[in-house]
């Protein structure tokens, strides 16, 4: 099982943004970040899930992601995804990361777990510095972003 550890943020909202990941797997370690010119905090938590599911090398794996974030973990633990995909997520937003997530999520056992962001959990604090520092340079154009 790999468990993943996810986190984003932006400074506004909309702003300057990113996302951190870890990913444990075997006593195997491996970090994720990005920044992004400007984008929204959902979206750079979205994103993070999408990021390390596709970092992913093994097919059909196990696969738990531990996140602060109550808009990812809610929407898919909660099926509201499946209502959105449904309805061709008329009124919703974000498509263009749903519609990537989907698949993925569809390509491996995938459990949500949500965890208390600011609480002492190493990963989810070690996610959060990296998702802060990659604000901060190298940023990129979040193409999908809408204002």
């Amino acid at each position: 099982m790999i468990k993943i550890f996810t986190d984003g943020s932006s400074r506004g909202n909309p702003g300057p943004g990113g996302y951190g990941v870890v990913m444990l797997y075997k006593g195997n370690r491996k970090e994720l970040s990005q920044g992004y010119k400007i984008t929204t905090n959902n979206r750079m938590e979205l994103t993070a899930v999408i990021k390390a599911l596709e970092a992913i090398k093994k097919n059909s794996i196990k696969v738990t992601i531990y996140s602060d974030s109550k808009y990812v973990v809610e929407s898919v633990e909660k099926g509201w995804i499946w209502n959105w995909e449904k309805k061709k997520f008329k009124k919703k937003q974000n498509i263009d990361l749903w519609k990537q997530f989907i698949p993925l999520y569809k390509k491996y056992n995938i459990k949500f777990v949500w965890v208390k962001g600011h609480a002492g959990i190493k990963e989810n604090e070690r996610c959060d510095e990296l998702a802060n520092l990659a604000q901060s340079t190298n940023l990129i154009n979040d193409a999908g972003y809408k204002a």
